[in-house]
């Protein structure tokens, strides 16, 4: 799926094209007429004449547009994402014959891209291809109808590794399951999530928090940042000379639009933002909470616990104790500290240094790096949680897939004495 044309159903013109040369109008008109294709669709004018119509009048299913009389391409590209409907696959063509601005193009949502001169059967190739991509996004969007599920993971103290477990879930169920999800990093002056995925975070995180009433569908699909070809990251690495401000609308936006984008979304959400905006987790089916081992996160853990009570009751909890040490080395041994805050952990995962390091200098997430390790089958244990892998029920959730499963079962059992 790339950004910012989405396929998807709708009446509309199946083609038009704005070229700036006779040679490309009459190759155009060949392939028109071969396909089908209405003849006075065609334009004499390149992607400027395509902007300024387009903003006036639907686009077609399939665009072609001609950026060779471009000054700044990329951004025309842009601004022809303003005004194209949700459903369009862009051809563009143009005399510009470098690798680096063919994958600059492809990254901005270009479905393909022709040097001109191009020839009938290029033109028609490129053109059935579009009309392939289109079908196959449509086809997807009607057999993925299972609900999007929200996960909200929030560690109770800085550094118990919220952030590398929130890296690690979504890619799990992008690369693991084959799910769409999206990653939304909200603490946008420190964030690591673009940063443990070996990625340049962009302005998508930031704009939106200042222009809220831009965020549409297609403001979405400009700002993910693509980890993999079905997991999105939006955050941000905004100057801390600069505070942010905003009454939190726009986070709220922002989610609303993910849910027609992907199946899951993972907010890693800073603990300061569920004091200042409560209203993040109204829409939350989980919400993973990250702690230790030790005095000061059982502490915050009963606080975090009992805010989530009171202000989603709705929302399943998963406890999650991260970098247990050995036994006998923790400063508060497993029994106290689940007597202490009255919660069973739902999922444990080994202290390891050297994965958790190697993870970090190749820029991969804790999950690719420690695939069958303790720690890797822990993680996996947490995406089970997530997707609904079993169908008991959870006491005192009333979330859907609380309703559809129990934690507790995954837990082991302890020996009789």
């Amino acid at each position: 799926m790339n950004a910012p044309f989405l396929a998807r159903t709708g009446t509309r013109d199946p083609f038009s094209a704005f070229l700036s040369d006779l040679d490309s109008e009459d190759v155009a008109r060949a392939v028109a007429s071969e396909l089908g294709y209405p003849l006075e669709r065609i334009h004499n004018g390149g992607v400027r004449y395509a902007v300024q119509s387009l903003a006036v009048s639907a686009s077609p299913s399939i665009l072609l547009v001609d950026l060779s009389e471009s000054t700044d391409p990329l951004e025309d590209v842009n601004a022809l994402a303003e005004v194209c409907e949700p459903g369009t696959m862009v051809i563009a063509c143009g005399v510009i014959n470098d690798v680096r601005f063919y994958r600059e193009l492809i990254a901005s949502g270009i479905h393909d891209y022709l040097l001109k001169p191009f020839s009938d059967e290029q033109l028609q190739q490129a053109v059935v291809d579009a009309q392939a991509a289109a079908l196959g996004a449509r086809a997807t969007e009607v057999v993925d109808d299972s609900p999007h599920v929200i996960t909200a993971v929030i560690g109770v103290r800085g550094g118990v590794g919220a952030s590398s477990i929130a890296v690690s879930t979504a890619w799990l169920l992008a690369e693991a399951r084959k799910r769409p999800t999206s990653l939304l990093d909200l603490d946008v002056h420190f964030g690591t999530a673009a940063l443990s995925l070996d990625l340049e975070p962009g302005r998508g995180l930031t704009d939106a928090i200042e222009n809220p009433s831009r965020i549409d569908g297609l403001f979405l699909e400009r700002a993910l940042v693509r980890a993999t070809e079905r997991l999105g990251v939006l955050s941000a690495e905004a100057p801390i000379s600069q505070p942010l401000t905003g009454d939190g609308s726009a986070f709220l936006q922002l989610v609303d639009e993910l849910r027609t984008a992907t199946s899951f979304t993972l907010l890693d959400l800073p603990r300061h933002m569920l004091v200042q905006h409560p209203a993040m987790l109204q829409d939350v089916a989980n919400v993973i909470v990250v702690t230790e081992l030790t005095l000061a996160a059982t502490r915050d853990t009963i606080r975090l616990l009992s805010w989530l009570k009171a202000n989603a009751p709705s929302s399943r909890v998963i406890l999650i104790a991260n970098k247990l040490p050995v036994p006998g080395s923790e400063e508060i041994a497993r029994k106290e500290f689940e007597s202490s805050i009255e919660h069973k952990l739902d999922v444990i995962i080994p202290d390891d240094a050297k994965i958790a390091a190697q993870a970090a200098k190749l820029g991969k997430p804790l999950a690719e790096v420690a695939k069958g390790s303790k720690t890797g089958l822990a993680l996996e244990q947490i995406v089970s949680l997530i997707a609904g892998d079993d169908a008991s029920p959870v006491r005192g959730s009333r979330s859907l897939l609380g309703r559809i499963k129990d934690v507790r079962d995954l837990l082991p059992r302890k020996k009789a004495e």
